[in-house]
């Protein structure tokens, strides 16, 4: 077993190269930073509701025919076969293996972790993934089962998945998560205050819970099928973002339309830009409706296209996932080997 590395990414970076070289070019104005408004200091940007509400509509608008269309086009791109281990590995080590529901025991959380640790037994050079989700009861069993692996313990939090409690609830819920060993936590925003243009609030709510998560890693799901227009992705996305998310996130998996491409051009153009304007590097986690090795690989070329090859690491793009690893496992065997696994010869998650 072997954790995800750089190598990894770099060697799809170079093999994705030859490939969007050769396709026609997208236009200029596809592959511009946006132009942001007012105040460049986020710190100004959050020092008053007027001072966020004037910055989050000053963002350019998104042009849904022109995003749509991108996303569509990178979508019919493909990766060479001589290409495709190294892409399936590096999106096998960044899946965050996840199981919420109600029914879930400690044994089942065990059998998780032990799949996330050896995802094919008898093959080493497939990696480990990144994380195991789970709620925050289950956290001492994951971290238990993980340890001195290198593998991270997620832990929904923040009255997931609807976020509708009193925010000390909210922070007594990322402190017990954080407490039993959960090093990244991912939160939900009030979609209901965000709608209703109370920025200033769910602001506030994410900068309390991030300090509350202490050391750990803080991700920030949006709920993107709820906030209805493209334009509110990004708007939620860079106020998650003031608020000091380590990563956004589009999708608790429990609403539909959960994670499209799209959606996730439109958050990978907002951590590329932030980037750019402060320096400090976030990344993107796409969850929900996620299941096949063609649409991971679909993600991959767009995360390379749009936010660069410095975000092809598990540090910096993950899956939210269950079933979709099995896919992946499945496609490995048949690139590495010549044939295909049986379903049955992957664990039924």
């Amino acid at each position: 077993m072997r954790p995800p590395t750089d190598r990894l990414a770099d060697a799809l970076h170079r093999a994705l190269l030859p490939l969007l070289e050769s396709e026609l070019p997208l236009l200029e104005s596809d592959m511009t930073s946006l132009v942001l408004p007012g105040e460049a200091d986020l710190s100004e940007v959050t020092a008053s509701g007027s001072a966020l509400r004037r910055f989050l509509h000053g963002l350019p608008g998104v042009d849904q025919v022109g995003v749509e269309k991108r996303a569509a086009t990178l979508a019919t791109r493909s990766i060479k076969r001589a290409s495709k281990v190294q892409a399936l590995e590096l999106a096998i080590g960044m899946v965050d293996l996840t199981t919420l529901e109600g029914a879930d025991t400690p044994g089942r959380v065990r059998s998780l972790c032990a799949k996330a640790r050896i995802p094919a037994p008898g093959y080493p050079d497939v990696p480990s993934v990144a994380a195991v989700c789970v709620y925050p009861d289950m956290v001492a069993t994951a971290v238990d089962a993980l340890s001195g692996t290198g593998i991270h313990v997620a832990s929904v939090a923040t009255a997931f998945p609807s976020g509708r409690a009193h925010l000390d609830i909210k922070l007594a819920d990322t402190r017990n998560a954080v407490a039993d060993g959960a090093d990244e936590i991912d939160m939900v925003i009030d979609r209901g205050a965000f709608l209703a243009g109370r920025y200033g609030q769910v602001l506030d709510e994410i900068v309390a819970v991030k300090n509350a998560c202490g050391d750990a890693h803080l991700k920030v799901i949006l709920e993107t099928g709820e906030l209805a227009t493209y334009d509110n992705v990004r708007r939620a996305s860079w106020l998650a973002l003031a608020g000091g998310a380590d990563f956004i996130k589009t999708s608790t998996g429990k609403v539909s339309p959960a994670s499209t491409l799209p959606v996730t051009l439109v958050m990978l153009e907002a951590v590329r830009d932030h980037a750019a304007l402060t320096g400090e590097i976030r990344g993107v986690k796409s969850a929900g409706g996620i299941r096949t090795t063609k649409d991971a690989i679909r993600y991959l070329v767009l995360v390379n296209e749009v936010a660069g090859a410095a975000w092809l690491h598990p540090d910096r793009f993950r899956f939210g996932a269950s079933s979709l690893l099995n896919d992946l496992l499945m496609q490995w065997h048949k690139q590495a080997t010549g044939r295909y696994w049986t379903s049955n010869r992957v664990t039924i998650d």
